[in-house]
């Protein structure tokens, strides 16, 4: 009889998701700090060019695959759907991307090392 709790993924799709996830929160985080000062020269200097006009669609699609990201890794540790909500919140707030990455990679090495070694 297996002791592997059969609501989570595969320990080999967590590390894939978990590492697609920790990339995608430092890229998230980045870009969220390129938007802020985005904003800061379009709307308080008032600068019209490439970046002011084109850096919001360029977070936006960086911010869904973040989300997907969160969504798949998730899903394979069985999150209940308002921690993946929250998690998805955590890209609204500068520098969150980043707390949560952390937390949620310690977390996840925790749970395979439950997996692997009983505990």
């Amino acid at each position: 009889m297996s002791m592997y709790p059969t609501n989570l993924a595969k320990p080999t799709q967590i590390r894939q998701a978990l590492g697609i996830y920790r990339v995608m929160a430092m890229v998230a985080g980045v870009a969220l700090f390129v938007l802020l000062a985005e904003m800061v020269l379009k709307y308080g200097f008032h600068q019209d060019n490439w970046f002011t006009r084109n850096w919001s669609y360029v977070h936006g699609f960086i911010y869904m695959i973040y989300a997907g990201s969160i969504a798949n890794l998730g899903l394979k540790l069985a999150w209940p759907l308002q921690r993946i909500v929250l998690h998805l919140l955590s890209g609204f707030v500068p520098v969150a991307p980043f707390v949560a990455e952390r937390r949620v990679t310690a977390e996840t090495k925790a749970v395979l090392a439950r997996v692997y070694f009983g505990g």
